[in-house]
């Protein structure tokens, strides 16, 4: 006889005795582009104590999830990894999905993305091929895979564009996410930006700053960034700044709700100025702590600060 318990996502199978109790276990799918750090992101998790698959086939994913189900708590978190390169192999991959939402599997999408140029430029320097480019160009490989996983890009619950970074950032990132002994609600990035470096590819929101005086006109403060005390209060003291920070941060507090609702663990709030220097570190950081007065646990990055 088997019951299903709602409250802790615990599947009991029950026999004569009533001994036997199987704990269906945690589920990451680690997905993504070719070249944008998959391998990387098993492994971390690997050195975080989750049972990592490389390469399973999405047909078997539900197999898997039952296999640790019956290790008697031996295997309670499980990442695999996919590496989608057919429809057929995407339709597998649907189907697994949908197996396991019956069942109230807790599962999550790790999508690992990057720019075509950052890939192009990894598959040459490692001289392959990328696996979907048959006789044509390593482009025509991104365009074809970008294109088979847009779908799974969409229904992902992290995005991170590794573009920029290097493995040891990359890690820092995923330590971040999952490093915590308790998994909280709902996890936040406030990342400020540069609209002349380009918007971020992982960004769930974005925020324009711009429509405050730029610091960078006022030569005292050019130097510095918004992390400066003069230059934050310098951005807080234009007209409609504070008002701006208030309204959002209320907007941010039903979004977050609704995230929670809908079983969202991660959100990344991009917030932009012209060179991501002053106006727009200055209102990261104070959004960031406003999240993590209302209970989100919020990670701050400043993605272009330091270019110019």
């Amino acid at each position: 006889m088997s019951e299903q318990d709602e409250q802790d996502g615990t599947h009991v199978t029950t026999g004569g005795a009533g001994e036997a109790v199987e704990a269906i276990p945690e589920l990451v799918i680690i997905s993504g582009m070719s070249g944008a750090g998959r391998s990387t992101a098993a492994k971390c998790l690997e050195d975080l104590g989750w049972f990592v698959v490389d390469n399973l086939p999405p047909a078997l994913i539900p197999t898997m999830v039952d296999l640790g189900a019956r290790s008697q708590g031996n295997v309670a978190r499980i990442a695999v990894v996919v590496d989608v390169r057919g429809r057929r192999f995407f339709d597998n991959l649907r189907e697994s999905l949908a197996d396991l939402a019956t069942r109230s599997v807790k599962r999550r999408i790790i999508y690992l993305e990057a720019s075509d140029e950052a890939l192009v430029r990894r598959f040459e320097s490692v001289r392959r091929p990328h696996p979907l480019q048959g006789s044509g160009r390593i482009v025509d490989g991104i365009e074809a895979e970008r294109d088979l996983l847009r779908e799974l890009r969409g229904d992902a619950d992290l995005v991170i564009d590794t573009s920029s970074l290097n493995v040891h950032e990359l890690r820092a990132k995923l330590d971040a996410q999952f490093a915590g002994e308790e998994e909280p609600e709902l996890r936040a990035t406030v990342m400020s930006f540069g609209f002349k470096y380009g918007l971020p590819v992982d960004a769930d929101l974005v925020v324009d700053c711009r429509f405050l005086p730029n610091p960078h006109w006022v030569p005292e403060l050019r130097p510095f960034t918004g992390l400066n005390d003069e230059v934050a209060q310098y951005v807080f003291n234009q007209p409609g700044a504070k008002e701006f920070l208030d309204r959002y941060a209320e907007l941010l507090h039903i979004i977050a709700a609704g995230y929670r609702r809908e079983g969202k663990r991660y959100v990344t709030i991009a917030v932009g100025c012209t060179g991501g220097k002053h106006r727009s570190v200055a209102m990261s950081e104070r959004l960031a702590a406003r999240l993590a007065a209302d209970g989100v646990e919020t990670v701050t990055v400043h993605r272009d600060m330091g270019r110019e």
